[in-house]
């Protein structure tokens, strides 16, 4: 009897199945018969011809939409025709949602996933009637589920399916896949995107199974390619209140490229966390990580840092691209006289050789190229930096980890009982850092270190701050190098330029020299995104030290008497290095004055 009754329940249940199937079969095939119909009559009224029709319907059955959207989007009738004559047919009155303004009230009546199911928009409501505009008012059960969903009656008006698909994306918001795909547009070969697991963490495996499930995963792997094909050098993705924006910087300046959906900010920041090896659970504190991507045939490392704000984790990552590091001190843009010393210092076999700059004006980069000039297989080098930014083939470089110890002095202390011919110093910080680096100088080795100043004679001032002894600073040096990075002109939309004498004055710039002098900027163009900027250049300032610079460092002479000796005996500043790249319309006025400053 059990057997019976289980044959007869299974038997109920394939039933139901085969008539549920059968019913969605009637109700395809009836979509489609309406479509032809519609379609028919499109043609019977003249608004198109009947190979149109055809096309439209193979488009409509593509792309999944109604006949009119794809007639509209294939550009063979007008919306407003269209609506015009749905209108007279079902007799139900036409809209024009560019003259309505929707309350948010009345939009929370209808759920957002129902509207789109059905393409309604829900206009407005007057006691117990909501007009909802449709595509097809004869769709029973769209209306069915709308009275639902309100418990209210419904008044549908139609609208053309191309204007009302817009305005519910306008009031809406797109689907988290739409609104992910349509930024998506223009970014190619993301997913040739190759994630170069160093140590893998099993902790973090179910979560990063969920995110990587995401439309997510997509986004970040087109944002990382995008901005390593546009030479970006810095991604910004900061959350606001009511808003994500995400920023490239492009020769040195912020740009904002996007605005992703509010809804995917915990799903990005974990993303990226997880692809650093951050703790995802940790979100009261900073958190620095790496990521290393392979993208086609090469390897491209992010350097990844968190930081908390009040709205949640603003994230930037560093790309570090070997591939468009350039290693040729001679291509960096030196005056003649700077580049001269500046080789002549890094070829003598001991000293101290520091450049100075705000952070991003390019040290490193200076740094990396002097030691790839150097870089020879009887040489030991040897490297403390934090981070280690980029590897380089026969250099040892160490990574400092002051929470364990690892700090600057203690990793040049370990260096010199390793018979070490040149040392590089990420930063010198402190006396300790500094005294150390100097003795090694004065021993027979070759240092190479940078210092966050803003000119030459200031460093000389800001090391005997720090309490060096000026004797020592003196001896210990060879030559010190200032930097800035501006940006270059785009040669492709470079027109003549001029200023109004206000600006010149109040920036301190020679008239007499503007009036001899061929002014340049960049118009904008497709090429270099309208900004007419595309590449940077550098300014440099190059002091070398002689003999009666070294005895006004023990002299102890203050940074404007420094300045004046270096310039009487040929250091070009950074102003008037600058003022050269203008002469040559290698970047323009503005670009100087902004990374430059006179001395008064």
């Amino acid at each position: 009897m059990g057997t019976l009754r289980s044959y007869s329940s299974t038997g109920t249940r394939r039933l139901a199945a085969w008539s549920s199937y059968q019913a969605g079969l009637r109700l395809m095939a009836a979509k489609v018969a309406q479509e032809i119909r519609l379609g028919d009559l499109f043609v019977k009224e003249g608004l198109i011809t009947e190979q149109q029709l055809q096309e439209g319907l193979a488009e409509a059955k593509t792309t999944g939409t109604r006949i009119g959207y794809a007639l509209v989007h294939l550009g063979f009738v007008a919306e407003e025709e269209l609506t015009r004559m749905l209108a007279k047919q079902y007799r139900v009155p036409a809209v024009d949602l560019a003259k309505v303004s929707v309350d948010a009230k009345i939009l929370k009546l209808i759920p957002a996933n129902v509207a789109r199911k059905h393409l309604v928009l829900p206009l407005r409501r007057v006691g117990r009637m909501l007009t909802v505009a449709m595509t097809n008012p004869t769709d029973f059960s769209a209306i069915d589920d709308l009275k639902f969903i309100s418990k209210l009656e419904i008044e549908p008006v139609i609208v053309g399916e191309y204007t009302l698909r817009k305005h519910l994306e306008s009031y809406y918001g797109g689907s988290e896949e739409e609104e992910m795909s349509s930024m998506l547009v223009g970014w190619e070969d993301f997913d040739d995107v190759e994630v170069i697991e160093e140590d893998e963490d099993d902790d973090y495996s179910a979560l990063a199974a969920e995110v990587d499930s995401a439309p997510v995963v997509k986004f970040i792997n087109g944002l990382l390619t995008d901005a390593v094909q546009k030479g970006v050098s810095d991604i910004h993705i900061e959350p606001y209140e009511k808003e994500i924006r995400v920023r490239y910087r492009i020769d040195g300046a912020l740009q904002e490229v996007m605005k992703p959906p509010m809804k995917m900010k915990a799903a990005l920041t974990s993303r990226i966390k997880i692809l650093a090896d951050l703790n995802i659970a940790e979100r009261r504190v900073p958190q620095d990580g790496r990521i290393k991507l392979k993208m086609k045939n090469k390897v491209v490392d992010f350097r990844v840092s968190t930081l908390p704000v009040i709205f949640g984790e603003k994230i930037v990552l560093r790309i570090l691209d070997k591939g468009n590091l350039t290693f040729d001190l001679t291509k960096f843009g030196f005056e003649p006289k700077a580049e001269k010393d500046f080789m002549w210092s890094i070829s003598r076999p001991y000293g101290m050789v520091l450049v100075t700059g705000p952070t991003g004006s390019g040290k490193t980069t200076t740094l990396y190229s002097a030691l790839s000039q150097i870089n020879t297989i009887d040489t030991n080098i040897m490297t403390a930096e934090d981070p280690v930014e980029y590897n380089i083939h026969g250099i040892n470089q160490v990574l400092v980890r002051p929470e364990i110890g690892m700090d600057f002095p203690a990793a040049l202390k370990a260096f010199l009982r390793q018979d070490p011919n040149i040392i590089m110093v990420g930063e010198i910080r402190d006396i300790s850092t500094g005294g150390i680096a100097i003795k090694a100088a004065l021993t027979g080795h070759l240092v190479l270190s940078t210092l966050h100043t803003n000119d030459c004679p200031g460093t000389i001032t800001r090391m005997l701050d720090m309490g060096l002894e000026p004797f020592n600073v003196a001896s210990a040096l060879n030559l010190i190098s200032a930097q800035r990075l501006a940006r270059r002109i785009c040669t492709n939309c470079k027109v003549e330029a001029s200023y109004q004498e206000e600006y010149l004055k109040s920036a301190k710039i020679d008239l007499d020299w503007v009036a001899k002098t061929t002014l340049y900027k960049g118009e904008g163009c497709d090429q270099c995104g309208n900004l007419g900027y595309k590449g940077r250049c550098g300014f440099y300032e190059v002091m070398i030290m002689s003999t009666p610079l070294r005895k006004a460092i023990m002299n102890e002479m203050g940074t404007d008497e420094l300045r004046d000796l270096a310039r009487s005996e040929g250091m070009l500043t950074l102003r008037e290095d600058g003022l050269k790249k203008v002469e040559r319309g290698v970047t323009t006025l503005e670009e100087v004055i902004k990374e430059t400053t006179v001395a008064d």
